[in-house]
């Protein structure tokens, strides 16, 4: 299966590397700086799984793209904020039978690309990885929690998704093929919604938010807030996730955060539209007379980050 990992980041380059140390058909399409950092040094994985380094791994620039070919598979793991020139750099690859596997958050990305190459080349996907690029270009993994999931939207058992599942397996991540894998991709909309909603707002782990007064209620109203909107989608998280992801959330001692809070921290930019920005806006469009205060209240705090940002780069 030709595969191609749009970046060669932390998430993308660290699935990217473990199919490609397998052994299996992959190119890294990269902006042309990467490409010379990677024809120069490799790419680098530092890992509790086991360090790799490939010398020399495949890669293309968007420019060269279209003399690469058609793939069967596009691997799409960029922010949310680069995901209109991540489309518009990977279109050359996507042929008639190319499957694109997104795993980024929220949903509003399969209406892009739904809209751009046809719902029927859009795979459903998620993933959970705690890694990051150090300056050097070096992939860092941070833990052992390292999966990807996977599935047809409409939950049927295709050739293609079990190609796919034969790919993933044996590498040294926990690879999963879902038969509902939209509602685990709204399962895991909510629960991060929550996480980066409450963590960002407060600017504090879920610890800390617990151990103050009416910390505990008010992650739970918010979840209760994003759940609210799942519902109305017809994703109402099953009872099982809902109990384990309220006691993920309140933990006395945790030092849980969400990866946006140390992005702001870190002063980067945000995905504030994609995470809880779409997620209001749908919840409005549904149940017009639904009030989502905590919601609002955390949208508009990210909102004023990024102008503040905005204004300060000026």
């Amino acid at each position: 299966m030709r595969t191609l990992i749009v970046g060669a980041g932390a998430t993308g380059g660290y699935f990217g590397a473990r199919l490609a140390e397998s052994g299996a058909d992959v190119t890294f399409l990269v902006r042309p700086a990467r490409a010379a950092k990677l024809a120069a040094g490799g790419l680098n994985l530092r890992s509790p799984l086991g360090d790799l380094h490939l010398p020399n791994p495949p890669t293309v620039t968007a420019d060269r793209l279209a003399q690469a070919g058609r793939f069967d598979l596009i691997v799409l793991s960029c922010k949310a904020y680069d995901l209109d020139s991540a489309i518009a750099d990977l279109a050359p690859a996507v042929g008639t039978g190319t499957a694109i596997l997104p795993v980024l958050n929220g949903m509003s990305h399969l209406d892009a690309l739904d809209a751009r190459f046809g719902p029927e080349r859009v795979l459903g996907g998620s993933c959970a990885i705690a890694a990051t690029l150090a300056p050097d270009g070096t992939i860092r993994h941070m833990s052992e929690l390292c999966s990807i999931t996977y599935g047809e939207r409409d939950g049927s058992r295709s050739a293609r998704i079990e190609a796919v599942d034969s790919l993933m397996r044996g590498l040294k991540f926990q690879p999963r093929l879902s038969d509902v894998i939209l509602q685990e991709m709204w399962e895991k909309w909510v629960f991060l919604a929550t996480l980066a909603g409450a963590t960002t707002l407060m600017r504090a782990a879920v610890g800390d938010i617990v151990a103050t007064p009416g910390g505990t209620a008010f992650i739970a109203a918010l979840h209760a807030e994003c759940t609210a909107v799942a519902t109305a989608s017809g994703f109402a998280p099953r009872a099982v996730v809902a109990e384990r992801a309220r006691a993920q959330l309140t933990t006395a001692g945790s030092t849980f955060t969400a990866s946006m809070l140390r992005d702001i921290e870190g002063k980067g930019r945000i995905e504030a539209d994609h995470v809880i920005g779409d997620l209001i806006a749908r919840g409005l469009r549904l149940a017009p007379e639904a009030a989502f205060p905590l919601l609002g209240t955390v949208y508009t705090g990210l909102k004023a980050y990024e102008a503040r940002q905005a204004r300060e780069a000026a």
